[in-house]
């Protein structure tokens, strides 16, 4: 068939698009941008001013939305891209005689929504299950696949040494593998006119489990044996959700954590039908060829904050310490030892404790992208001056029994696997 499919870069989109053709279907991919697939694209913005879909639904049997964000930001509305854009394009197939439309919604997008998110998902599926179209709204549960955003979190919480459980870990979920998931849509998409007609479709792991099961489970698959637990206070873990709506970047706001505490079940039966077999559960959902490198990428994701975190306080402390504490008299001693001027001596105490404190807090900044690599090569460098610096004019450092100077080692070593880590992905 012929399929229009929207989002077709996203983290469900693509395996969908990937999947439609590997089914031997002519795949026309809308968007803002090409997707590098291949795929013949045509431009489509849903935060714009609509297309002409007249034109571009010519010949077009199946529509598939997999249009969404999790979070509003500027440019892209949970209004524009949930409701305003996707509606524009079922009225159309409508007018042109779509055969089918399928939209990708989200369990939970229901009466009982409490989120903007799910709000206007629902309000988008009410409507479009009106209009004298063969629709089927899609409602995948929480989606599992090992390079989507929610699992890298979920799989760094399951790489702890000790498992944070907001309020006791005790919400219900109902995870699916992003495989199932999309091999049930392809299954949507070419079923008989009309089987699935007017309906909204949960997309749903075998089994409803509380969040603890899930980490566990989790855990599990990454070749880690069970951990303890630590029940977070509902009172702390809404403060954490209130911060990060506040300042955002993460997963965790007070919408998600709305959604968790609501639950994300529901019956497994239609899943089922569509897939001819139970989907998979959370103990497979880790092939064991991946089990090493999924591990090692979801510790790197919690130590290496905490490497981050630890590096600031070197800095900051430093300052705080070479200004407030540590005799003048000496610091100005060593300064002169070094063949710094005695007229500049102060001057470069405080410069020097000042950039300390600088790295200090920009270490914290919440960077984006690839610039934060400069931070880790500046660092690397006065580390190495001042090290050099030192052997030169302080060589006795070196047979210090706390060891001042080989403590800079691990430090470039440090900045080093910062440096890496930062690199930006492939275009």
């Amino acid at each position: 068939m012929r399929i229009l499919l929207t989002g077709s870069s996203g983290f469900i989109g693509s395996r969908l698009r990937d999947a439609l053709r590997a089914a031997g279907h002519e795949l026309i991919c809308a968007g803002r941008r090409p997707d590098g697939s291949g795929c013949r694209f045509v431009a489509a913005d849903f935060a714009a001013p609509p297309p002409h879909w007249a034109a571009l639904l010519d010949g077009v049997e199946v529509v598939v939305n997999a249009v969404g964000i999790f979070r509003e930001r500027p440019g892209a509305s949970f209004a524009a891209l949930h409701v305003d854009g996707p509606l524009a394009l079922f009225e159309a197939c409508a007018a042109a005689g779509v055969r089918r439309v399928v939209q990708l919604s989200a369990l939970g997008a229901d009466d009982g929504a409490s989120t903007a998110y799910h709000r206007s998902k629902a309000e988008a599926d009410r409507r479009l299950l009106a209009l004298p179209l063969d629709a089927t709204v899609v409602q995948p549960s929480l989606v599992f696949g090992a390079e989507g955003p929610s699992a890298a979190l979920f799989l760094a919480l399951a790489a702890l040494p000790l498992l944070p459980l907001p309020a006791g870990g005790h919400q219900p979920l109902q995870p699916v593998h992003v495989d199932d998931a999309v091999a049930a849509i392809v299954a949507l998409v070419q079923a008989p006119p009309g089987r699935w007609r007017g309906r909204r479709v949960a997309l749903v792991g075998p089994r409803s489990l509380p969040l603890a099961a899930y980490l566990q489970g989790l855990r599990a698959g990454l070749g880690l044996r069970p951990a303890a637990t630590l029940a977070l206070p509902a009172a702390l873990v809404t403060a954490a959700a209130g911060f990060g709506s506040r300042f955002g970047g993460g997963l965790l706001d007070r919408d998600a954590w709305r959604m968790l505490q609501r639950g994300n079940t529901a019956a497994v039966a239609d899943t089922m039908a569509l897939l001819g077999a139970a989907p998979r559960p959370v103990e497979a959902f880790i092939p064991r060829p991946l089990a090493p490198a999924l591990r090692a990428r979801a510790e790197l994701a919690w130590t290496l904050p905490l490497l981050r975190l630890s590096l600031a306080v070197v800095w900051l402390v430093t300052a705080w310490v070479s200004l407030f504490v540590h005799p003048r008299a000496d610091s100005l001693e060593l300064l002169a030892r070094a063949g710094v001027p005695a007229a500049l001596q102060a001057a470069a105490l405080v410069g020097a404790a000042g950039l300390d404190a600088v790295f200090g807090v920009l270490t914290l900044a919440p960077w984006r992208g690839g610039a934060r690599r400069w931070l880790w090569l500046a660092q690397a460098a006065l580390i190495a001056g001042y090290t050099l610096v030192i052997s030169v004019a302080l060589p006795e450092f070196w047979s210090h029994p706390y060891g001042p100077l080989t403590k800079n080692l691990p430090l470039l070593a440090l900045l080093a696997l910062l440096w890496a880590q930062d690199r930006p992905p492939p275009r």
